[in-house]
Protein backbone atom coordinates (compact mmCIF):
# COMPACT_ATOMS: atom_id res chain seq x y z
CA UNK A 1 0.00 0.00 0.00
CA UNK A 2 1.22 3.62 -1.18
CA UNK A 3 0.58 7.15 0.75
CA UNK A 4 1.54 10.16 -0.44
CA UNK A 5 2.27 13.16 1.34
CA UNK A 6 1.19 16.73 -0.37
CA UNK A 7 3.88 18.98 0.64
CA UNK A 8 7.29 20.57 -0.34
CA UNK A 9 7.85 21.65 3.39
CA UNK A 10 10.86 18.56 4.15
CA UNK A 11 10.20 19.45 7.51
CA UNK A 12 6.59 18.25 7.65
CA UNK A 13 7.66 15.25 5.39
CA UNK A 14 9.91 14.27 8.31
CA UNK A 15 7.82 15.02 11.17
CA UNK A 16 5.27 13.02 9.13
CA UNK A 17 6.71 10.00 8.13
CA UNK A 18 8.33 9.51 11.85
CA UNK A 19 5.00 9.71 13.11
CA UNK A 20 3.19 7.56 10.48
CA UNK A 21 6.55 4.77 10.70
CA UNK A 22 4.55 2.13 12.29
CA UNK A 23 1.64 1.89 9.23
CA UNK A 24 2.07 -0.71 6.71
CA UNK A 25 2.39 1.77 4.08
CA UNK A 26 5.29 2.79 1.77
CA UNK A 27 5.39 6.61 2.61
CA UNK A 28 5.82 8.89 -0.92
CA UNK A 29 6.62 12.29 -1.33
CA UNK A 30 7.19 15.30 -3.78
CA UNK A 31 11.39 13.86 -3.97
CA UNK A 32 10.12 10.36 -4.93
CA UNK A 33 7.90 11.40 -7.99
CA UNK A 34 9.80 14.91 -9.19
CA UNK A 35 7.96 18.07 -9.77
CA UNK A 36 4.09 18.68 -9.00
CA UNK A 37 2.16 21.82 -9.18
CA UNK A 38 2.08 24.35 -6.58
CA UNK A 39 -1.19 24.54 -5.13
CA UNK A 40 -2.40 28.10 -4.24
CA UNK A 41 -3.66 28.07 -0.66
CA UNK A 42 -6.15 30.30 -1.25
CA UNK A 43 -9.25 29.45 0.75
CA UNK A 44 -9.90 30.97 3.78
CA UNK A 45 -9.55 28.04 5.85
CA UNK A 46 -7.05 25.58 6.98
CA UNK A 47 -9.84 22.69 5.86
CA UNK A 48 -10.26 24.34 2.44
CA UNK A 49 -6.75 24.85 2.10
CA UNK A 50 -5.57 21.25 3.15
CA UNK A 51 -8.56 19.27 1.20
CA UNK A 52 -7.78 21.62 -2.10
CA UNK A 53 -4.05 20.10 -1.84
CA UNK A 54 -4.93 16.69 -1.61
CA UNK A 55 -7.14 16.84 -4.38
CA UNK A 56 -5.15 18.68 -6.84
CA UNK A 57 -1.75 16.44 -6.09
CA UNK A 58 -3.87 13.16 -5.30
CA UNK A 59 -5.28 13.69 -9.11
CA UNK A 60 -1.82 14.03 -10.28
CA UNK A 61 -0.23 11.37 -8.35
CA UNK A 62 -3.20 8.84 -8.55
CA UNK A 63 -2.11 7.56 -4.88
CA UNK A 64 -4.33 7.93 -1.61
CA UNK A 65 -3.08 11.58 -0.72
CA UNK A 66 -2.40 13.11 2.76
CA UNK A 67 -2.31 16.99 2.42
CA UNK A 68 -2.40 19.50 5.67
CA UNK A 69 -2.74 23.63 6.67
CA UNK A 70 -1.25 24.69 9.94
CA UNK A 71 -0.63 27.94 11.59
CA UNK A 72 -0.87 29.79 14.38
CA UNK A 73 -3.11 31.56 15.34
CA UNK A 74 -2.41 34.13 18.55
CA UNK A 75 -5.63 35.39 20.75
CA UNK A 76 -4.14 38.93 21.18
CA UNK A 77 -3.99 39.40 17.60
CA UNK A 78 -7.41 37.84 16.86
CA UNK A 79 -6.23 34.96 15.84
CA UNK A 80 -3.44 36.30 13.55
CA UNK A 81 -1.39 35.22 11.58
CA UNK A 82 -4.21 31.82 11.05
CA UNK A 83 -4.14 31.02 7.23
CA UNK A 84 -1.34 33.91 6.73
CA UNK A 85 1.14 31.72 8.87
CA UNK A 86 3.29 30.86 6.63
CA UNK A 87 3.58 34.19 4.74
CA UNK A 88 2.59 36.45 7.28
CA UNK A 89 5.58 39.05 7.03
CA UNK A 90 5.44 38.61 3.14
CA UNK A 91 4.73 36.27 0.20
CA UNK A 92 7.94 34.73 0.51
CA UNK A 93 8.97 34.99 4.11
CA UNK A 94 11.68 33.23 5.78
CA UNK A 95 10.51 31.84 9.21
CA UNK A 96 12.46 34.18 10.78
CA UNK A 97 11.12 37.08 9.41
CA UNK A 98 7.62 35.76 10.53
CA UNK A 99 8.87 35.30 13.70
CA UNK A 100 10.63 38.64 14.24
CA UNK A 101 6.96 40.22 13.08
CA UNK A 102 4.98 38.27 15.52
CA UNK A 103 7.85 39.48 18.10
CA UNK A 104 7.09 43.12 16.81
CA UNK A 105 3.08 42.50 16.97
CA UNK A 106 2.96 41.59 20.40
CA UNK A 107 5.61 44.15 21.98
CA UNK A 108 4.65 45.24 25.11
CA UNK A 109 1.99 42.66 25.39
CA UNK A 110 2.10 41.10 28.97
CA UNK A 111 2.64 37.05 30.07
CA UNK A 112 -1.05 36.74 30.26
CA UNK A 113 -1.83 38.15 27.11
CA UNK A 114 0.42 35.96 24.67
CA UNK A 115 -2.20 32.43 24.75
CA UNK A 116 -2.07 31.03 20.97
CA UNK A 117 -2.83 27.74 19.88
CA UNK A 118 -1.12 25.84 16.47
CA UNK A 119 -3.97 24.28 14.53
CA UNK A 120 -3.15 21.73 12.12
CA UNK A 121 -6.74 20.65 9.65
CA UNK A 122 -5.44 17.22 7.68
CA UNK A 123 -7.21 15.86 4.24
CA UNK A 124 -7.40 12.47 2.82
CA UNK A 125 -8.30 12.12 -0.21
CA UNK A 126 -8.19 8.76 -2.40
CA UNK A 127 -8.80 7.37 -5.63
CA UNK A 128 -12.24 7.17 -5.70
CA UNK A 129 -12.56 10.89 -4.37
CA UNK A 130 -13.64 10.11 -1.14
CA UNK A 131 -12.69 12.59 1.46
CA UNK A 132 -12.06 12.84 5.03
CA UNK A 133 -10.89 15.74 7.36
CA UNK A 134 -9.41 15.80 11.03
CA UNK A 135 -8.21 18.47 13.33
CA UNK A 136 -5.17 19.01 15.93
CA UNK A 137 -4.77 21.95 18.40
CA UNK A 138 -2.01 22.42 20.39
CA UNK A 139 -2.26 25.20 23.21
CA UNK A 140 0.30 27.11 24.70
CA UNK A 141 1.82 30.81 24.42
CA UNK A 142 4.08 33.21 22.54
CA UNK A 143 7.78 33.26 24.53
CA UNK A 144 9.40 37.00 24.14
CA UNK A 145 12.10 36.12 22.14
CA UNK A 146 13.24 32.82 19.69
CA UNK A 147 14.78 29.96 21.71
CA UNK A 148 16.07 26.60 20.31
CA UNK A 149 17.16 24.74 17.29
CA UNK A 150 14.76 21.97 16.81
CA UNK A 151 11.70 22.69 14.67
CA UNK A 152 10.66 25.25 12.11
CA UNK A 153 8.04 27.96 11.47
CA UNK A 154 7.56 29.40 15.05
CA UNK A 155 8.12 26.82 16.74
CA UNK A 156 11.29 28.98 18.64
CA UNK A 157 8.31 31.06 19.91
CA UNK A 158 5.88 28.81 21.29
CA UNK A 159 5.90 26.94 24.34
CA UNK A 160 3.00 24.53 25.18
CA UNK A 161 0.90 24.16 27.68
CA UNK A 162 3.17 22.12 30.85
CA UNK A 163 6.45 22.93 29.51
CA UNK A 164 8.75 25.98 29.94
CA UNK A 165 10.44 24.89 26.62
CA UNK A 166 9.89 26.05 23.07
CA UNK A 167 8.49 23.41 20.33
CA UNK A 168 12.17 24.37 19.30
CA UNK A 169 13.76 23.65 22.65
CA UNK A 170 11.96 20.14 22.86
CA UNK A 171 13.55 16.47 22.09
CA UNK A 172 11.45 15.23 18.31
CA UNK A 173 10.26 12.13 19.87
CA UNK A 174 8.19 14.63 22.52
CA UNK A 175 7.09 17.32 20.19
CA UNK A 176 5.89 14.19 17.72
CA UNK A 177 3.70 13.38 20.33
CA UNK A 178 2.08 16.50 22.14
CA UNK A 179 2.10 18.78 18.55
CA UNK A 180 -0.99 20.05 16.75
CA UNK A 181 0.01 17.56 13.81
CA UNK A 182 0.82 15.23 16.20
CA UNK A 183 -2.89 14.89 17.03
CA UNK A 184 -4.15 15.24 13.64
CA UNK A 185 -1.74 12.38 12.62
CA UNK A 186 -3.43 10.16 15.62
CA UNK A 187 -6.81 10.75 14.06
CA UNK A 188 -5.99 10.06 10.58
CA UNK A 189 -3.69 7.31 11.13
CA UNK A 190 -7.26 5.23 13.14
CA UNK A 191 -9.18 6.28 10.35
CA UNK A 192 -6.49 4.62 7.88
CA UNK A 193 -6.68 1.67 9.78
CA UNK A 194 -10.66 1.91 10.12
CA UNK A 195 -9.78 1.37 6.29
CA UNK A 196 -7.83 -1.06 6.42
CA UNK A 197 -4.28 0.39 5.13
Amino acid sequence: MKLFIATSNLNKVREMKEMLGDLDVEILSKEDVGELPEVEEDRGSFAGNALKKAKVIQQQVGLPTIADDSGLAVDALDGRPGVYSARFAGKNATDKENNRKLLGLLSGVEDNRRRAHFVCMMAFVDEAGSEEIVEGQCHGEIGFEPRGDNGFGYDPLFIPDGYRKTFAQLDSKVKNKISHRAQALEKMKKLLLDRGL
